[in-house]
């Protein structure tokens, strides 16, 4: 009897999508997956058509490249930084975003896998728990994670633990002692949730109360009534705020304007990103500079070497060192009743 890919399938206990991409692009295909399937198409005798045998030896040159947005120039500077490499080295690129929605990040990467891609490169809201990296690591293709602050996976970011921790600090060596850290929604991004720690370290160890981080919608483009009235009144209120990324700090910006506060005289801003419109505004925005082009290169070259065969999974995380951009909107202080140890209210 004629064996069927239904069969090889069954036999090696993975899907027929899964022993087609290993019949036709055995690159995109995990090895130790792409070695049961073999096992199983020797053990069962099958023999694929003429037209597998011809798609085998066929590359595709195509890249998927799925990210959450392009409206945050963080991931479209990314973006540029992995199509300047992808262009040089002839290979296309396919783009497809998420907004950190799983069911649209699952249709994302079967829509790669069925353009044969022969790797991802992506950003997702957690990467230490994610069923689709997991079955990614099982059945392929091969990625390399954007942004996402992991030593599980094959990863290109910077240490946001640190680099908050590093910005947080230079806030408290201009005299801040009530700093507050605003951030979109923590569950939905394990960056924020590294830079919430960075922040609780850096306040700590300066002897500081850390409060919660103040949540906000990613997506606002202003300020709750209710927020600019906790960031403004009160004899506790903050003097620094400590937004978890640039666009976000921008949003503040604006708010608090809008509430008569005078940016750095009454509050300073400290943003996370160092994205380049940040040094357009008036005043320059102060952030925790992140290269965000180069975590694209470097992403699109550690896949490409992945592919190869040049790394084992264990040597894929890198991180790239960040820097301080002091801009004009932190100014420092000196009130004696600002004074180590004062203590900040949480947010309500």
């Amino acid at each position: 009897m004629t064996q069927t890919i239904k069969d090889v399938a069954a036999h090696a206990g993975f899907s027929i999508a899964t022993v087609s991409r290993a019949i036709n692009a055995p690159h995109t295909v995990n090895p130790v997956t792409l070695e049961k399937v073999r096992l199983s198409i020797d053990a069962l005798n099958f023999r694929p058509s003429p037209l597998g045998r011809q798609l085998r030896g066929e590359r595709s040159r195509l890249i998927g490249v799925v990210l959450p947005t392009i409206a945050n120039p963080v991931f479209a500077e990314c973006l540029q930084g992995i199509d300047e490499l992808a262009s040089r080295q002839g290979y296309r690129l396919m783009l497809m975003t998420t907004e950190y929605d799983a069911d649209r990040e699952r249709h994302a990467i079967e829509t790669l896998r069925e353009h044969r891609v022969e790797g991802l490169i992506l950003t997702v809201a957690d990467a230490d728990t994610h069923p689709l990296l997991d079955a990614l690591d099982r059945d392929g293709p091969l990625y390399v994670l954007t942004h996402n602050d992991t030593v599980r996976r094959p990863s290109v970011s910077v240490d946001n633990r640190q680099a908050a921790y590093d910005g947080v600090r230079m806030l408290i060596a201009h005299g801040h002692r009530r700093i507050l850290m605003l951030a979109g929604t923590l569950a939905a991004s394990d960056r924020a949730r590294l830079r919430h720690l960075g922040y609780t370290q850096a306040m700590q160890q300066a002897g500081l109360t850390a409060a919660p981080a103040l949540e906000i919608d990613f997506n606002a483009k202003e300020l709750a009534p209710s927020v600019l009235a906790h960031l403004t009144t009160g004899a506790n209120r903050p003097t620094a705020l400590f937004c978890s990324n640039d666009l976000l700090a921008m949003v503040v910006m604006r708010g608090l304007r809008g509430a008569r506060m005078r940016i750095p005289a009454d509050m300073s801003i400290l943003g996370f990103d160092g994205l380049t419109m940040g040094e357009l505004l008036q005043p320059t925005l102060a952030s925790v500079c992140a290269p965000n082009r180069e975590i694209g290169g470097s992403a699109f070259r550690r896949l490409l070497a992945r592919i190869g065969g040049e790394y084992t999974d264990a040597s894929l995380a890198l991180t790239l060192p960040h820097r301080l951009r002091e801009g004009a909107t932190i100014a420092a202080i000196a009130s004696t009743t600002d004074a180590p140890g004062a203590r900040m209210q949480p947010h309500a």
